[in-house]
C-alpha cells in the first residue's frame, strides 16, 4: 500500500534503498493474483471444506436409510438338495399279508433332487418408532448442512485473513528497510561528525545500537514474510508469488445498518450456528418421540409365494411332488416388557434433548455477545484508522522539527532517531488498523450470518494491481548488511 506522504529527505533515502533491493526479489509474474482468484482456488483446494462437504455427502444417506424402514420389504430365498439313497441287497418283507411276505426281494435305490423358492414382501403399516426416526433423521441432515455451510462462510473470512496477512508483513517489512536505511544514514553522517570531533562516542553507539536493531526487526520481518505465504498456500495448494494490496480508496465507514441491537436480532435469527443448533434440538426432540413409541404396536402386512419340488417317492407313488402356494398375511407385534429397555432409552434421549437445549441457549449467548463486541470493534477500527492518519502528520511535522533542532544543537542524535521511529511506526500503525477493519467488519457480518462471497468480490474492487507484494527470496535479502 502507498504511504502517506513522507518529508522529502526520507521519501528520497527510502526510493534509493527499495531500488537497492530491487535484485533480490523474485522475477515478478505477468500479472498478480487478487482476492477473488485465491478465494477461488481455496475453495477447490482447502482441505477443511473439502472434508466437511464429503462429510455431510455422508450424512446426507442417513435420511434413506431410515426411510427404508418404512419401505416395502421384497425378500427371495432358494434351496436345492441331491438325496442318494441305498437299500441293503437281500432285503426280507416282513409285513404281514404281503405277497412276499418272508421272501428276500431287492429294492432298488433312490436318486432325487428336492428343490424349490420363497418370495416374501412386507410392508409396515403402522410403525411409530420409524416414522418418528425418519423425521428425527431428516432434521439431524439438515443440522448438519448448516453446519457445512458455516464451514464455507468461514472460509471466506479465513481466505480474507491469510490474505491481508501477507499485505500486512509486507507493509511491516517496508516500514523496518525504511527505517533501517534512515537510521543507517544518520550512523554514517553521526561516525562522520565523531571523526571531525564534533559529537562524542556516545551518539555514535546509541545511533550502532538503534540500528541494529532495526535490523533485527528488518530480518524478523523477512522470515514472517515467507510465513505467511505459506499460510496461504495451505489454504489454496498454490504457491503464489505476488498479490494485488489494498487500494486507498478503500472507504473506512460505520457498518450499515448502525444500530447494534439490529445485528445482534439478525444474528440471532441468521447465524448459521445457531440454525444446526436449532435443527439438532429439533432432531433430539423427534428422537424422544421415536423413544417413547417403542411401546406401541406395530402392524406389517406380508404376500409369502411359495414353490417346492421333491422327486422323492411318496405315497401316491415314485414321481414326487410340485406345491406352490400364496399367503397373505397380516401381523401385529405390541412390546409389553423388555426389560425396562425402552424406558432407559426414553430417558436417555430426553436427558440429549436437554443437553442439547442448552448448547443452543449457549450458541444463542455466545453469538449476541460475539456480534455486540466485533459491532463496537468495527465502530472503533473506523476511528482509529482516523486518528492513525492524523498520527502520521503530526509524525511528520515532529520530525522535521527535531531534525531543525539538530541541526541548530537543541535536540541530540536520538532524539532525531526516536522521531524516525515514531514516524515509521505510525504509517504501519495506520496500514495495521485498516486491514483490522476489514477483517473485523467481516468478522462481524460472519457472526450476523450474513457474510457471502459478494462481501470478498467486493472488497475485491479495492485492490490496487498496479502495486503487488511480490515474494521476496528471503535468503539473499537476510545477507542484506
Amino acid at each position: 500500500m502507498a504511504y502517506p506522504t513522507l518529508p522529502r529527505p526520507l521519501l528520497q533515502l527510502r526510493a534509493g534503498f527499495c531500488t537497492g533491493l530491487t535484485c533480490l526479489l523474485l522475477t515478478l509474474p505477468a500479472s498478480a493474483a487478487d482476492l477473488a482468484q485465491v478465494y477461488e482456488s481455496a475453495v477447490a483446494n482447502d482441505p477443511v471444506l473439502g472434508a466437511a462437504k464429503a462429510g455431510y455427502a455422508a450424512t446426507e444417506q442417513l435420511v434413506p436409510q431410515a426411510r427404508a424402514a418404512m419401505l416395502p420389504n421384497v425378500g427371495l430365498s432358494g434351496n436345492s438338495s441331491w438325496t442318494e439313497r441305498e437299500f441293503p441287497k437281500n432285503f426280507v418283507d416282513d409285513t404281514v399279508g404281503s405277497p412276499t411276505f418272508g421272501q428276500p426281494f431287492k429294492i432298488p435305490d433312490q436318486e432325487f433332487n428336492d428343490h424349490g423358492w420363497r418370495a416374501q414382501v412386507a410392508q409396515p403399516i403402522l410403525d411409530m418408532p420409524s416414522w418418528y426416526t425418519y423425521t428425527a433423521t431428516k432434521a439431524s441432515v439438515q443440522a448438519a448442512g448448516w453446519s457445512t455451510e458455516a464451514v464455507a462462510q468461514n472460509l471466506i473470512v479465513r481466505v480474507a485473513v491469510a490474505y491481508l496477512n501477507v499485505l500486512r508483513i509486507q507493509d511491516r517489512l517496508d516500514s523496518t528497510m525504511s527505517e533501517e536505511a534512515a537510521v543507517k544514514r544518520q550512523l554514517e553522517q553521526v561516525q562522520q561528525r565523531f571523526d571531525v570531533g564534533l559529537v562524542a562516542i556516545t551518539d555514535v553507539l546509541e545511533s550502532q545500537a538503534i540500528y541494529d536493531n532495526a535490523v533485527v526487526q528488518r530480518i524478523q520481518s523477512v522470515g514472517d514474510h515467507d510465513i505467511f505465504f505459506e499460510t496461504l498456500r495451505t489454504l489454496t495448494d498454490v504457491p503464489y508469488d505476488s498479490l494485488d494490496r489494498l487500494s486507498q480508496s478503500l472507504p473506512i465507514v460505520n457498518p450499515e445498518p448502525q444500530t447494534e441491537e439490529t445485528w445482534v436480532q439478525t444474528a440471532l435469527a441468521e447465524n448459521l450456528n445457531i440454525r444446526a443448533a436449532n435443527s439438532q434440538l429439533s432432531s433430539a426432540r423427534r428422537t424422544v418421540r421415536a423413544r417413547r413409541a417403542g411401546h406401541l404396536p406395530t402392524i406389517q402386512a406380508t404376500v409369502t409365494q411359495n414353490h417346492f419340488v421333491s422327486g422323492g417317492p411318496t405315497v401316491f407313488g415314485s414321481g414326487g411332488i410340485k406345491t406352490d402356494d400364496t399367503v397373505y398375511g397380516i401381523s401385529m407385534n405390541l412390546p409389553i416388557f423388555s426389560g425396562g429397555f425402552t424406558r432407559a432409552r426414553t430417558r436417555e434421549a430426553r436427558a440429549l434433548e436437554l443437553q442439547t437445549r442448552e448448547q443452543l441457549t449457549e450458541q444463542q449467548l455466545v453469538v449476541a455477545r460475539d456480534t455486540r463486541n466485533l459491532f463496537r470493534a468495527v465502530a472503533t477500527d473506523v476511528v482509529r484508522v482516523k486518528a492513525r492518519l492524523k498520527a502520521i502528520q503530526s509524525a511528520e511535522s515532529a520530525l522535521e522539527a527535531t531534525e531543525t533542532g539538530y541541526e541548530v544543537g537543541t535536540r541530540n542524535i536520538v532524539d532525531v532517531l526516536q522521531a524516525q521511529q515514531r514516524l515509521f511506526g505510525s504509517q504501519f500503525d495506520y496500514a495495521d488498523s485498516r486491514y483490522n477493519y476489514v477483517i473485523d467488519l467481516m468478522a462481524l457480518k460472519q457472526s450476523a450470518g450474513t457474510l457471502a462471497k459478494e462481501d470478498l468480490l467486493e472488497l475485491n474492487t479495492f485492490l490496487d494491481a498496479s502495486n503487488p507484494v511480490t515474494r521476496l527470496n528471503s535468503a539473499a535479502l537476510l545477507e542484506v548488511n
